[in-house]
């Protein structure tokens, strides 16, 4: 199925539902739920999925799982996405709280295959298989560090979505501490209690987050390096590849485990 509202088909008495959908440069999918649980696949572009609890950017070629009844909006940039929508009961495993993960070649392959079914498979055959393996490996993915959790105080939660919109490696936490009125040891317990990090590791992680929705609008990772208050490219590199185990290039053209062309 492609580039159809979820709602139509959802009350089909299958596990599965795959769905491919193409969205304009740039663009804001409003707040939402599904009472499926989702898996939310990057064929092409970045995406970053908010929610109350915080905001989790998806590269090209990986996936976030949404679990159900969970209320996100999606931030768009060049994205084409695949989409399987699973009856929560098919996935008891299933992540309580929003997750990015590697996509394997296989699954991957499994994803692109499924949306050219037909919405109301047969109950057993070779789509019934498919559906059956993709459940599967979906089992054993591997999740990465791109989730950048929202403090639960309200003047931290302030301060940490306007570094989102703006975010430098070298903001002094003295600024937030004085903007707070607290002391540099509380803003630390406040970060370590809300987010399970320090400042710095939050902050990091922010940029990093920041950088692969730059790198999809095709900034040269140079530029983006001085933009974040790195002190040089390598400097940046270093960093990225510290938190996701390998450097900008293996993200920058959407490179993923058996990355091919888009379907």
């Amino acid at each position: 199925m492609r580039n159809i509202p979820v709602a139509e088909v959802d009350d089909l008495d299958r596990a599965v539902l795959a769905i491919g959908t193409d969205y304009p440069h740039d663009y804001l999918l409003a707040r939402h739920e599904h009472r499926r649980a989702q898996v939310l696949y990057a064929a092409t572009g970045v995406m970053r999925v908010e929610t109350a609890e915080g905001a989790w950017t998806v590269p090209t070629a990986r996936a976030v799982l949404i679990p159900p009844r969970t209320p996100h909006q999606v931030t768009m940039v060049g994205v084409s996405t695949r989409s399987l929508y699973i009856e929560p009961g098919a996935v008891p495993w299933f992540p309580p709280h929003c997750r990015v993960v590697e996509v394997s070649a296989l699954l991957r392959a499994l994803i692109l295959d499924a949306v050219e079914m037909e919405p109301r498979y047969p109950d057993h055959g070779r789509d019934a298989t498919l559906v059956s393996l993709i459940l599967h490996e979906l089992r054993n993915l591997t999740p990465l560090p791109l989730d950048v959790p929202f403090p639960t105080d309200p003047g931290l939660r302030r301060l940490c979505e306007a570094f989102l919109r703006a975010p430098d490696i070298h903001d002094p936490p003295a600024r937030w501490a004085a903007a707070l009125n607290v002391s540099a040891r509380t803003l630390g317990r406040l970060f370590h209690r809300d987010t399970g990090m320090s400042f710095q590791q939050w902050r990091q992680r922010a940029c990093i987050a920041h950088s692969l929705q730059q790198m999809a609008a095709g900034v040269p990772v140079t530029r983006l390096a001085a933009a974040l208050g790195y002190d040089n490219p390598a400097a940046f590199t270093a960093a990225f590849k510290k938190l996701l185990g390998r450097p900008p290039t293996a993200f920058h053209t959407g490179a993923g485990p058996g990355r091919q062309g888009a379907r």
